[in-house]
């Protein structure tokens, strides 16, 4: 009634409605693509959910401004065309038979990182599956001393027997803050790039600990012989409060199945002089009287894991004693 009042009005609601109407849906096809072709990505899932959600709004006002003519369309024949089409490619897709799960392999998306840290304040939750069948779960419960304002800098990541950095799960926000963290990454970049240099034939002989590929060591082959122990670190130093980061572990053995293991306290990274060929060295010292709020940043760090039948995690064989050179 108040379009009749005022029809200038009414009309400026209209060419609102319908413009916003256009430009969401535009939002919504470039998302949409993106999501297609590009890895998983939350900033463009949520942008692209989220717009939908305000579509639909302007879909409900876009309808009462235009009910009437609208309302002829019920009462034609193409409705039920239109209807039979649409449900016809509902079920079409929702099925997804062999050419469609063709063009759908070509995406580059495909779903949700398998990695995956949620921070929150009584727990840090970590996820990482790099197979449908194996689900590892590393739940940190936070300490008295915990803050998020600026929260702690973490970092996590696997280590071969040797003590070599194999793979990188979560990497810190600021690699200063992870002193021991950066150390293995840069070696385990410079071993890589010089095995890169040699002929292949060595890279790929089947040495204990010789494989780059953390694949062989987190998912080995079906034979439990073929597989070989590794170990879970997470760094974690809260900045600001003048103490060293502290290193907690667990060793993983595929030959012992199991499912729960506690994270054991490593020691604090410390810098020592190079070796005789200039190389760096890092140490891992006991926990000293200079630590006190460090110390509570962590009650606790629980490991899960979850495989395929005949696998999983060793029971804990890190030992707190255990200082290590690498």
């Amino acid at each position: 009634m108040s379009n009749k009042k005022n029809p200038q009005l009414g009309t400026l609601r209209r060419r609102s409605v319908s413009l916003l109407t256009a430009l969401t849906f535009l939002v919504l096809a470039v998302t949409g693509v993106l999501a297609f072709i590009q890895p998983f990505s939350l900033g463009i899932i949520g942008l692209h959910s989220l717009m939908g959600f305000f579509f639909i709004a302007l879909i409900v006002l876009h309808i009462t401004n235009n009910s009437r003519p609208l309302s002829s369309y019920l009462r034609s024949k193409a409705l039920w065309v239109t209807f039979v089409i649409t449900a016809s490619l509902t079920a079409l897709f929702w099925w997804q038979p062999a050419p469609v799960k063709t063009i759908l392999g070509w995406s580059g998306n495909l779903g949700p990182a398998m990695e995956r840290f949620d921070l929150r304040e009584d727990e840090l939750i970590f996820h990482y599956s790099p197979s449908p069948e194996y689900k590892m779960r590393l739940a940190v419960k936070t300490g008295p001393s915990y803050d998020t304002t600026p929260p702690p800098v973490v970092s996590i990541w696997l280590e071969n027997q040797g003590g070599y950095h194999i793979k990188t799960l979560l990497a810190p926000t600021a690699a200063e803050e992870s002193p021991y963290w950066s150390f293995k990454h840069a070696g385990w970049e410079k071993a890589k790039a010089d095995a890169e240099k040699t002929p292949i034939d060595a890279v790929t002989s089947p040495t204990p600990n010789g494989s780059f590929d953390p694949a062989d060591y987190i998912l080995p082959a079906a034979s439990k012989e073929d597989a070989t122990p590794y170990s879970l670190l997470l760094e974690i130093n809260q900045p600001g409060d003048n103490q060293a980061s502290l290193v907690y572990a667990v060793e993983i053995d595929n030959t012992l199945p199991r499912t729960f293991q506690l994270l054991d306290q490593r020691g604090y990274p410390k810098r020592e002089p190079n070796d005789e060929n200039g190389k760096e060295v890092w140490g891992l010292y006991y926990v000293d009287s200079t630590f006190t709020t460090a110390l509570d940043l962590i009650d606790s760090a629980l490991l899960t894991i979850e495989r395929p039948r005949g696998g999983g995690v060793s029971p804990p064989s890190l030992n707190n004693e255990s200082i290590e050179n690498h």
